[in-house]
């Protein structure tokens, strides 16, 4: 078989692909509107939507049940609001379960024992019911209690010190003060580390996903497969065909994903306080984006070895879907078929949360698709070893070679052509 690719016929290949999929609207709405809407509205939209309903919490007063006798000046801390927060009504209960449990309060402080009201005092212990585990409670009710007997506590034994005439800092000889030695860029990022490797591959594979089936099972369940396989097109340059448009529609995803990070940290640069911090939201010499608490600078030399890395990956990806697809009967068969593949992203993404128990050498770097998600968190978080991230374009584009070879004897083999 010649390898001597006739490069009109390869482009006229990828040309027909190309087309058959802007026709699908389907494929163009997870190419492009899926990546531009996604995006936004999980790194702003959705941690917009979670800090709204938590710090709400704050600014709602909750009913809170009593059995039992509080103290006057612990109660005056229950019922007093503060600059951040306001206060709870408290109201008298019989059954403390029972009241939690069917909404009368959200929570219960229970008094078995006199408590104290001056330092040196007795230790005694109040119960508090409530829903552990309830976002909500955890974030308002159960929050609030806890936090004003803290400094109940605090206030008695700052009493006690005083009247005996101790400092209060008598309590703490040795003060600790942290300090981020991150690098800026990676204490900046904060949870985008670990959100862009994922989106960044996940709409690669979505967008090549529909062009690969289409091309492979979708023209072979068509009945169009076998008269371009008995045009003057060699194997090798159909494939080739195909890998190109297929990888264009991937890359085409991934640009729209980008765009979406850089939309996304627009917005937030907006609902942070306007043009002031929207000036500050991208950095010098590098491109912002923030969300979720979290801020990507990108500079453009990265920026080039993030579009590197995106190529290679888009082109194994796709590779790899060709060579799977030209196996199924039908298109639906193929979807079954190339479904797991989505576990190559989810996998790695939830694994690069404990990178830092991992470590980063260069065996990490030869591992395919995992290493795309490796180097897109080094760019990220600012520690980008350029030799790692060439390796790892290395060994993308050796396994796409390998995956194209298997994919030309795919498409030699009639059993496998004229699989029905």
């Amino acid at each position: 078989m010649s390898w001597h690719l006739r490069w009109s016929f390869v482009w006229q290949v990828a040309r027909k692909e190309l087309l058959s999929t802007v026709r699908d609207r389907r494929a163009l709405a997870s190419s492009i509107l899926l990546p531009l809407l996604l995006i936004p509205l999980f790194t702003v939209g959705l941690p917009l939507l979670l800090t709204r309903a938590l710090s709400g919490q704050g600014q709602e007063r909750q009913k809170v049940g009593v059995i039992g006798t509080l103290p006057a000046a612990l109660r005056a801390r229950l019922n007093t609001d503060s600059a951040t927060e306001v206060g709870v009504l408290l109201v008298p209960v019989s059954d403390p379960v029972k009241a939690v449990q069917d909404g009368t309060v959200q929570a219960v402080l229970k008094v078995t024992e006199p408590l104290p009201t001056r330092a040196g005092q007795r230790a005694a212990t109040v119960q508090l019911y409530a829903r552990l585990g309830n976002l909500k409670a955890e974030s308002g009710v159960i929050g609030k209690v806890r936090g004003v007997l803290n400094a109940y506590n605090s206030a008695l034994v700052a009493e006690g010190l005083k009247a005996r005439g101790v400092p209060a800092s008598f309590l703490t000889p040795v003060r600790v003060q942290t300090i981020d030695a991150s690098r800026p860029q990676e204490a900046a990022s904060g949870q985008l580390a670990f959100l862009v490797p994922m989106f960044l591959l996940q709409f690669i594979l979505a967008g090549s996903m529909a062009t690969a089936i289409d091309s492979t099972a979708g023209e072979k369940e068509r009945g169009t497969l076998e008269v371009l396989l008995v045009s003057p097109v060699r194997r090798a340059e159909v494939v080739v065909g195909k890998l190109l448009a297929t990888s264009a529609a991937a890359l085409t995803s991934a640009g729209f994903g980008l765009i979406g990070l850089l939309v996304s940290g627009v917005v937030s640069a907006l609902l942070r306080g306007g043009a002031g911090n929207l000036a500050g939201g991208v950095n010098s010499g590098g491109l912002g984006s923030g969300g979720l608490g979290g801020q990507l600078s990108v500079t453009p030399g990265s920026l080039a070895v993030l579009a590197l890395m995106a190529l290679s990956a888009a082109l194994l990806l796709s590779a790899l879907l060709i060579a799977v697809s030209i196996f199924a009967r039908s298109y639906k068969e193929a979807q079954t078929y190339v479904t797991p593949i989505t576990l190559l992203i989810l996998l790695p993404a939830v694994a690069l949360q404990f990178s830092d128990f991992i470590g980063r050498g260069p065996a990490l770097y030869a591992v395919p698709v995992v290493n795309a998600m490796v180097v897109i968190l080094d760019i990220v978080k600012g520690v980008l070893n350029t030799e790692m991230a060439l390796l790892a374009v290395g060994v993308n584009l050796l396994f796409t070679g390998l995956l194209v070879l298997l994919a030309v004897r795919s498409f030699g083999r009639e059993q496998v052509i004229f699989r029905n």
